[in-house]
């Protein structure tokens, strides 16, 4: 092993008596100069601080200050000495590691100060770094040592860089930003220019998108133990081109894969299949589980194409498109002549809208609500007798009761998280919540029928019985809690998954797919059994008590090593999610980079630019800074953010008459709304418009 890597080397065995002693004397100065420990120094000069040194890589003798061991070891021109052809890449790069830490270890700290009294309020007349350091310069000597002057002028830039782009001040949190000005502060680089267009445009962009992919190796790496699923979904850009992207969704988070520009394809279900495919083959397809699309029936056809070429990967639709579909068939006008529109996704608004009902009511009780035009005092008072009519209110809160347990599965499937094992039991209990709330609400008995129940009961089997496959029933049967106690006493007529036809036909249909040898799938059988069943091992105190406490995933790490083939189905099965949400929330990624101003930027970069700024979001949300200090949270919302924003453009009005007349008087009223230092919230009122029009008489729920 060559001196200076390894601490019991002594090179002073392989040097004069003389050099024994000049060893000694530069191990004191080894702190501030570590390279002296990678060379065998023979003797002293007489001239200043040179000295007779030989490498310890190339053994090759030289005479010179430290500048030129450095610029040998280093392989650094220009110093008047030959480079060390015998050093490695990792010598090397553990030599200059050392080098920049004697070199920070050595600067001056950073010591942050409070606004001096004297404010900076005149800018040097030149750049910082072409200023020199004069005794008589303005300031104390304080102020000289700290460097305040500067480090305002620094502030100014930024700020003005902030103010000149448009950059929202949450921007300021970015640890990116922190780190990039802080190592330009601490690291003197003279003559430094930041990159320009075409640098960060093409060089840099390739050079990070390599770096992220070397830092999404160990993410990728537990693929094949716990499985990942294949999301895709379709956009169109800026420039009208209909554009494909694949995700990978698994426990470690989504990680962008590609996106394909379908402009020259005829999108039939052979070419998505095989876009599909090429992605199964990209990543493995060992690994993969499922792969996760919409409803569409093209994506449906697409997928049973894959499921044929590749038995063991399933095709599910969107948990959260379905829900989607079912909240929009429960909501739809009856009426349509009447109700020329409809609006579908509202509950939230709905919600909203209830939250703000006194300060919608002080409004209409205001002594300003009469200050308008004459022609304008009947809309005013139609508006004024909806606002106060306690029926109509009772109408929303019926609203949003009974579609309360749909909007709570959308919302707990419309996540990254592991939920393909929760959906069979949330579907049933959604229904069951759902018949409890409309049974209360129309005052009958268990035994009595409801026909409004059973439209909405209808429609939720229809959309369940399109969207149900053996992977959910599989999944649901492997999940230990719910063959404890707790669970099955939870609701009436509950029964174990292994008691429930459906649920056992459709796991048999997968274990025939995973397993397709029938010596095989009789011994998965039996492991089966004897997991339903508590049976062997899984009688045990620990093991049945566990199946409620424990997360799924734990019990069968901690109880499901008898069975190892159902255990490794188990442990990929469980950490799977059921919605495409994480790639269309990408393409709210892909739109703020391939905005209107930038609709010229090739697919391509587009491309990369996403994959790098997904990617790198999800690896800095594993860091450990991403939850505290300053830069917590860094990537969500900001002074920029408003969820709200454009909804109104983006909404129709209903054409009845009475519509006509509400719309009309909330947008004049609105200016003058609410009264100047009134924070009841009345404002609120334009951004849940819609809601406000939906709700109105003339349209049927």
């Amino acid at each position: 092993m060559v001196s200076g890597f390894a601490s019991t080397t002594d090179c002073s065995s392989v040097a004069t008596p003389t050099s024994r002693f000049e060893n000694t004397e530069t191990q004191s100065t080894d702190l501030k100069y570590p390279l002296w420990a990678f060379v065998t120094i023979t003797k002293r000069v007489e001239e200043g601080g040179n000295k007779c040194w030989a490498c310890n890589f190339c053994n090759e003798t030289f005479t010179g200050s430290y500048t030129r061991v450095k610029a040998h070891l280093l392989q650094t021109s220009s110093y008047g000495i030959k480079s060390c052809s015998k050093v490695t890449l990792d010598y090397r790069a553990e030599m200059q590691k050392r080098v920049e830490e004697v070199e920070n270890r050595n600067k001056p700290k950073c010591v942050p100060l409070p606004n001096s009294s004297s404010s900076f309020t005149h800018p040097p007349s030149a750049p910082i770094f072409e200023q020199r350091k004069r005794k008589s310069a303005g300031g104390s000597a304080l102020e000289q040592s700290f460097g305040i002057q500067s480090r305002n002028y620094l502030n100014a830039l930024i700020a003005r860089m902030f103010y000149s782009a448009g950059l929202p001040f949450h921007f300021a949190r970015n640890p990116y930003y922190v780190e990039a000005f802080s190592y330009a502060a601490n690291n003197s680089i003279s003559g430094y220019v930041p990159p320009g267009y075409n640098s960060l445009r093409c060089n840099l962009l390739v050079q990070e998108k390599v770096h992220i992919e070397r830092l999404l190796k160990p993410l990728k790496g537990l693929w094949k133990e716990k499985g990942l699923s294949i999301v895709t979904d379709g956009w169109t850009d800026a420039q009208r081109r209909p554009l494909i992207n694949f995700m990978a969704a698994s426990e470690g988070g989504p990680i962008f894969l590609s996106a394909i520009d379908g402009s020259k394809e005829y999108k039939d279900k052979h070419y998505i299949a095989s876009l599909i495919t090429n992605v199964i083959k990209e990543v493995g397809p060992q690994k993969v589980v499922q792969v996760i699309t919409d409803n569409a029936p093209v994506c449906k056809a697409a997928g049973m194409l894959v499921q044929a070429e590749y038995p063991h990967i399933f095709w599910i639709p969107c948990v959260v498109h379905t829900l989607n579909l079912a909240l929009k068939n429960i909501c739809a006008a009856k009426n349509t002549e009447r109700n020329e529109i409809v609006y579908n996704e509202c509950w939230w608004i709905i919600m909203r809208f209830k939250l703000i009902k006194h300060g919608l009511q002080s409004m209409v009780i205001s002594d300003k609500w009469n200050a308008y035009r004459e022609d304008s005092v009947g809309i005013a008072q139609t508006v004024k007798e909806i606002i106060l009519n306690d029926l109509w209110w009772d109408k929303v809160d019926y609203i949003l009761s009974f579609t309360g347990p749909i909007y709570d599965m959308l919302r707990l499937c419309d996540t990254d998280k592991p939920t393909l094992h929760l959906v069979y039991d949330m579907w049933d209990s959604m229904i069951e919540q759902l018949r409890t709330v409309i049974f209360r609400q129309e005052k009958k008995e268990e035994d009595e029928v409801s026909d409004f129940y059973n439209v909405v009961y209808a429609i939720l089997i229809d959309r369940w019985t399109k969207s149900c496959t053996p992977l959910h029933c599989l999944a649901h049967s492997l999940n230990p809690r719910y063959y404890s106690k707790q669970w099955l006493e939870g609701l009436p007529n509950r029964v174990p998954p292994h008691k429930d036809v459906e649920i056992s036909a459709e796991r048999n249909k997968c274990f025939l797919k995973y397993f397709p040898i029938a010596e095989e799938r009789r011994f998965v059988n039996i492991e089966f059994a004897r997991f339903s069943g508590c049976m062997d091992v899984f009688a045990s105190f620990d093991s049945l008590q566990d199946r409620w406490d424990l997360d799924p995933k734990m019990w069968w790490l901690v109880h499901g090593s008898s069975a190892s083939l159902l255990q490794n189905i188990a442990l990929k099965l469980l950490g799977q999610s059921c919605s495409s949400s994480c790639c269309e929330r990408n393409w709210s990624t892909y739109s703020f980079i391939h905005s209107m101003r930038r609709n010229k930027i090739t697919p391509q970069r587009a491309e990369d630019l996403v994959y790098v700024h997904t990617n790198l979001r999800l690896l800095s949300r594993k860091n450990e800074s991403y939850n505290k200090g300053e830069t917590k949270m860094w990537d969500i919302g900001g002074d920029h953010f408003d969820p709200l924003e454009g909804m109104l453009s983006q909404s129709r009005f209903p054409q009845n008459e009475k519509g006509a007349k509400f719309g009309k008087a909330v947008k004049l009223m609105l200016p003058n709304f609410p009264p100047s230092g009134d924070n009841s919230g009345g404002g609120d009122i334009y951004m849940i418009l819609p809601a406000v029009l939906h709700l109105i008489p003339g349209h049927v729920w």
